[in-house]
């Protein structure tokens, strides 16, 4: 439920548009899980109903990946934003998918290591 789960028409609008060429397609609605489990247990629930699924980052895709052409359900995964782990021997970090690139760096700061922009993402 609220504030987790939003059905407003401008939250929709937002969630259903990145920075492509393609026109808005809005989810029928828009939910922020805080965990795995929560993220698993939304997968079940519209797999079961055969409602689509549409995972959100922070919408600066550039392929219009985000647009829910069929309507369903978009997981925002901004609050999300946990750095799991780090291994300075192997240049590697978990995080969860709500981590951006800015708070990854501030997380890296002083260790020597850094984030470049370009090397992944996600829409």
């Amino acid at each position: 439920g609220a504030p987790n789960v939003s059905t407003a028409r401008a939250v929709r609008e937002q969630h259903g548009r990145d920075e492509s060429m393609h026109p808005c397609a809005p989810p029928d609605a828009v939910v922020w899980p805080q965990s795995v489990g929560q993220v698993q247990e939304l997968a079940a629930l519209c797999y079961r109903r055969r409602v689509p699924m549409v995972p959100f980052g922070t919408g600066t895709g550039l392929e219009g990946g985000v647009n829910a052409v069929q309507g369903g359900v978009c997981f925002d995964l901004s609050r999300m934003g946990t750095i799991a782990e780090l291994s300075l021997e192997d240049f590697s970090v978990t995080v969860e998918p709500g981590v951006t690139r800015k708070a990854l760096n501030s997380h890296l700061r002083g260790t020597g290591l850094w984030f470049p922009v370009g090397t992944v993402g996600t829409g």
